[in-house]
C-alpha cells in the first residue's frame, strides 16, 4: 500500500517519506491508528501564533498533537521499562519516552529541537522495534520550505540549520538510524501556514 493511500488532504500539505513499507503496515495491521492519523493530520494548521510565540518546555505544535491524539484519540505519552538479561544478570536499558503511543505505533513530534533529537528518536524506534514493542515509528517535523516564513516573521534565527527539519532527518534514516523499524515521516509544509490564527 503506497503513500498514495493517504487522503489528498494529507498528501497535499505534508512532505511524506517512508521506509520498509510503513504506510502499508500501518493501514493494514493498525487500521484504527491509520484512521486516527487520517482524521487528525488534515485538521492541523500552522498558526502564525505558534511561530512567533517564544520557546518553552513544549512547543505549541506538540501541544496541539497532545490534545488531538493523546487526549481525544486515546494515544498516550509512553515510557518503557526495558532491560537486557545476560547470563541471568539484568541490566537496565532505558529508552526515551515516546510523545504519542497507541497499539504498537509510536509517534514523535520534532518541531524545533537540536537535530541530535532525531538520532535519539530513531535509536528509540530501532530498540523498541527489536524488542517487538512497536511495529511502526512516525515522526512529524517541519519541511525545509518553512524557513522562508520564519525569516519573513523575523524568527529565522530561532529555526536554524542545526535544528530539527526534514533535510536533517532524511540522511539519518537513509543511513540506517532506525535499524529495521518501518518509519513514516510527515513534514509540515508552507501550505498549512495560517497567519490569522
Amino acid at each position: 500500500m503506497p503513500i498514495s493511500a493517504l487522503p489528498p488532504s494529507i498528501r497535499d500539505h505534508f512532505e511524506i517519506h517512508e521506509w520498509r513499507h510503513a504506510s502499508a503496515i500501518l493501514k493494514t495491521d493498525f487500521p484504527q491508528e491509520w484512521h486516527d492519523l487520517c482524521d487528525v493530520l488534515p485538521r492541523f494548521r500552522l498558526c502564525k501564533s505558534y511561530i512567533v510565540k517564544g520557546g518553552g518546555n513544549k512547543s505549541e505544535i506538540s501541544k496541539w498533537f497532545d490534545l488531538n491524539l493523546n487526549r481525544t484519540k486515546g494515544w498516550i505519552e509512553k515510557e518503557f521499562d526495558t532491560s537486557v538479561v545476560v547470563d541471568g544478570i539484568s541490566v537496565n536499558s532505558p529508552t526515551h519516552s515516546v510523545d504519542c503511543f497507541k497499539n504498537r505505533v509510536a509517534l514523535e513530534i520534532e518541531w524545533n529541537n537540536k537535530d541530535p533529537f532525531f538520532d535519539r528518536d530513531l535509536n528509540n524506534f530501532r530498540l523498541l522495534f527489536e524488542l517487538r514493542v512497536i511495529s511502526v515509528g512516525i515522526i512529524v517535523t517541519r519541511s525545509d520550505a518553512l524557513q522562508a516564513i520564519f525569516d519573513s516573521l523575523g524568527r529565522g534565527s530561532s529555526y536554524g540549520q542545526s535544528t530539527t527539519h526534514m533535510s536533517k532527518l532524511l540522511p539519518k534514516i537513509e543511513g540506517g538510524g532506525a535499524g529495521g523499524c518501518p518509519v513514516l515521516v510527515f513534514g509540515i509544509k508552507d501550505t498549512l501556514y495560517d497567519q490569522d490564527c
